[in-house]
């Protein structure tokens, strides 16, 4: 039974969203797996800046970061 709650991860996804978009652009915020535990995704468009700290966990809860580039429909 994984540690990390759904609803814990909700929560630091709500953070995430807030925190992420102080940095640039972000595409989109989920909830994921990481060796069997939630974790939350967060989607930039594009790198974040060298030297800029990237949260690793929020509030206990593992962030992945993948740089999605821009969305655009078709």
């Amino acid at each position: 039974m994984p540690q990390i709650s759904l609803v814990r991860a909700r929560a630091a996804k709500r953070t995430a969203l807030r925190q992420f978009e102080k940095l640039g652009e972000v595409t989109g915020v989920g909830i994921t797996r990481v060796r069997g535990e939630y974790a939350v995704k967060v989607n930039p468009s594009e790198a974040i800046d060298p030297g800029v700290e990237v949260p690793t966990d929020i509030d206990g809860v593992a962030v992945r970061v993948e740089i999605t580039g821009t969305i655009r429909a078709r």
